[in-house]
């Protein structure tokens, strides 16, 4: 069932304004700003999914033509996994592994050109001992190095169990995602054939299949979205994309809040930030519940939704401000998570809450020095307008818990640039008061290879937030910036909700490699879908962890 609330326009909004909040843009501002935004709306560039490569399961392989992938964890693979190879092209193989002194390490390849029939072979390493992350990663090196291949794949994966069998195709799905979405040259060329998997048991690796196509499906829309200009992506055109995703998916419910819905609601601290911006803030809830669904309540999954941040008063420099586009990626990715275990059929019951908004500057935009009120009626001094992230999902966070009573709260956001610092680009951050929960993450995350290093939410955070004129204030002096925007946001949550919140500033968006092209990473899709089905009750009492 689908439930959907009307959305007036903003200006629309501006007369429903609660009289105790001050966050409603003036009417003579909607006048003035509201006609060049309708007029933008017909020039907004529209982006050219690239095709996709049809997947087939088959138990032996055509005729030899395309490209050949072989994954090979020692020199013996050849001999049981290339044995539908003629013997030429399995000496002509050997002889350039040998040559090439091919060592089989996670993710080498060496790539081969005009080799019996096939235009190309690739070799991907893939040791025998290789974790399910693991076999995913080769998947996506082969598919990233293959992305511009002509005509068809045959995938070879004799002796695979078929979960390792859809592992390393979900991978060739992943590594087949391209982020230009706005070049005109370059992309005119015919569609690429089909993928041939062949494998010990096709149709249990088929079956094995409908998780990863998911994935694959949820993490491109989840890249898409994160990759997209902010003139296209916006919190109603947000909206609207989750929409024609959702569309059709059996067990999915949409709600919106739109402005005049989140004043009654008292949420000050979002529509604070997006006060500044023409174009109107957002809380979108996109609820799944899966036959065979446990009890207790949903998994909330809520995320940072800013889909430009400009640092608005609190300016940010001019260099690489243009990256702020992905700004709304923990938003994105709580989305793409929920849209994977949907797409699946999972029994799991998740809520996506995406807290949408955008931070600019003009002369309405929240000041250093405002107090906002959020909707459990506590009080927020601004110290700085570009800690937006954390006041938005605030009011996320109350909502969440006070409307779902949830099972456990993760909050996903690119909060700070404080947690490169202290974990490069190696892990995401983690907090949390409640310890089980925290462990939950941190498992997922070793599981699916996007990993989380846990940090400490310190007693001291308290008073480096402590305000003189309200409750708390959304920046510290200084310090552990990472950790008192963690405990900013767990302020909102009930002491005796399990919590916790993910800072993957420093993993979300970066340059190319060799399984992902420059742009967004889609972090914690994966680890976020594995978290949720393999999620344990965790005790609703007060948190005691986290120091």
């Amino acid at each position: 069932m689908r439930r959907t609330k009307t959305v007036p326009t903003f200006a629309a909004a501006a007369a429903l304004a609660a009289v105790s909040l001050t966050v409603v843009l003036p009417a003579q501002a909607q006048s003035r700003q509201t006609p060049s935004h309708q007029a933008a709306a017909d020039l907004t560039p529209r982006a050219v999914p690239a095709a996709q490569r049809a997947v087939a399961f088959v138990a032996a392989p055509g005729q030899a033509s395309g490209a050949l992938v072989l994954p090979l964890g020692a020199e013996a693979d050849l001999a049981t996994r290339g044995a539908a190879l003629t013997p030429a092209v399995r000496e002509a193989v050997a002889a350039a592994l040998g040559a090439a002194r091919f060592d089989y390490k996670a993710r080498q390849t060496l790539s081969l050109h005009g080799v019996g029939g096939w235009d190309r072979v690739l070799v991907v390493g893939l040791p025998s001992d290789a974790k399910a992350a693991d076999v995913q990663a080769a998947g996506t090196v082969a598919g990233r190095a293959l992305i511009a291949q002509p005509g068809a794949m045959t995938v070879l994966t004799g002796g695979l169990s078929a979960d390792r069998v859809a592992e390393l195709t979900t991978g060739l799905g992943l590594g087949q995602y391209r982020s230009d979405l706005h070049r005109t040259t370059g992309r005119d060329v015919p569609a690429p054939g089909g993928i041939a998997v062949v494998a010990d048991d096709a149709p249990a690796a088929q079956a094995a299949w409908r998780r990863g196509a998911a994935l694959v499906e949820a993490m491109a829309w989840t890249r898409d979205i994160s990759n997209e200009p902010a003139n296209v992506v916006y919190p109603e055109s947000f909206v609207e994309r989750a929409r024609a995703a959702f569309a059709g998916v059996p067990g999915v419910e949409i709600e919106v809040l739109d402005v005049p819905a989140m004043q009654r609601l008292g949420m000050g601290s979002l529509l604070g930030v997006g006060q500044g911006s023409p174009r109107p803030p957002r809380l979108l809830v996109v609820r799944y519940k899966g036959q065979g669904a446990p009890a207790g309540g949903p998994v909330a999954l809520l995320g940072k939704g800013i889909t430009f941040d400009s640092g608005g008063i609190s300016i940010k420099p001019g260099a690489n401000m243009g990256n702020m586009k992905m700004d709304m990626s923990g938003a994105a990715s709580v989305v793409g998570a929920v849209l994977a275990l949907a797409k699946a059929g999972a029994p799991v019951d998740v809520t996506a809450v995406a807290a949408l908004a955008e931070n600019m500057p003009d002369g309405n935009a929240i000041r250093p020095g405002d107090v906002l009120t959020t909707m459990n009626g506590r009080t927020i001094e601004i110290i700085s307008t570009d800690a937006e992230g954390r006041l938005v999902l605030a009011d996320a966070v109350v909502w969440a818990d006070t409307r779902l009573d949830p099972a456990a709260i993760v909050d996903v956001a690119t909060l700070t640039g404080s947690v490169g610092g202290a974990l490069g680009n190696d892990y995401a951050g983690l907090f949390s008061r409640h310890d089980a929960l925290a462990d939950q993450l941190r498992v997922a995350g070793d599981a699916t290879g996007e990993r989380l290093w846990r940090l400490p939410l310190h007693p001291s955070y308290v008073g480096a937030t402590g305000s003189t004129i309200a409750d708390i204030k959304n920046s510290g002096e200084g310090g552990a910036g990472a950790g008192t925007g963690a405990h900013f946001i767990g302020y909102f949550a009930r002491p005796e909700t399990p919590w916790a919140h993910l800072d993957i500033a420093n993993m979300a968006y970066g340059g190319a490699s060799d399984v992902k092209p420059a742009g967004s990473a889609g972090f914690s899709v994966r680890l976020l879908e594995r978290f949720v089905r393999d999620f344990q009750p965790v005790a609703k009492e007060k948190g005691t962890g986290g120091y």
